[in-house]
């Protein structure tokens, strides 16, 4: 099935979220949102921010790192180098080296800084969300995929989205926020012959 979508999508700006399209034949990115973290010139990375793994963030770290009753999740960042950690937050203290990527909403910063905070109990579960490996894109890559309609954009995602929205309902979510079309969209069943 070939459903009509917009002709010239916007190549995503740092901050702004990939939605896959409804019937994007790929397991690592079906009914995914994608937090693009950076965009530029060498290519495009990003963390899946709706596929959560059955792993939890004692279960991987390898240091000393008391967790103090901190003990959340991990998503799946994306089938990119997934024995790497990755993390965004909202952390309203300065988090050196930190990048803003949208309103309130960061990506990285010093690891050091980030495992203090957490053990001395000043970073909550809701303010910061760790990922093993990412999705990635060479030059180009990307674009094409977007010219193939494989991805929708949505502009500036907000801390709200990220934390704050069900992971399992994220894509839906979006999409509905999107309006017109994409609320159509967004009630598509996964396999339309089930229908």
């Amino acid at each position: 099935m070939r459903l009509e979508y917009d002709k010239n999508i916007p190549d995503p700006q740092n901050g702004d979220l990939l939605i896959s399209e409804p019937f994007l034949h790929d397991p690592n990115f079906d009914r995914t949102v994608i937090l693009v973290c950076e965009n530029g010139e060498e290519g495009t990375f990003g963390l899946v921010v709706n596929k959560m793994t059955d792993l939890l963030l004692d279960e991987v770290m390898n240091d000393s790192f008391h967790l103090n009753g901190f003990n959340g999740r991990l998503n799946l960042g994306g089938p990119v180098e997934q024995n790497t950690l990755h993390y965004i937050h909202r952390i309203k203290t300065p988090v050196e080296g930190a990048i803003e990527i949208g309103d309130g909403l960061y990506w990285s910063g010093d690891y050091e800084q980030i495992k203090s905070m957490i053990t001395n109990g000043q970073v909550a579960e809701n303010e910061i969300k760790f990922f093993l490996g990412y999705s990635g894109w060479s030059e180009g890559q990307l674009r094409k995929e977007l010219d193939s309609q494989s991805w929708f954009v949505k502009p500036r995602a907000t801390a709200r989205q990220i934390f704050d929205l069900n992971e399992d309902e994220l894509w839906k979510s979006i999409l509905k926020e999107m309006g017109g079309k994409y609320k159509v969209f967004s009630n598509y069943p996964a396999d339309p012959r089930l229908n």
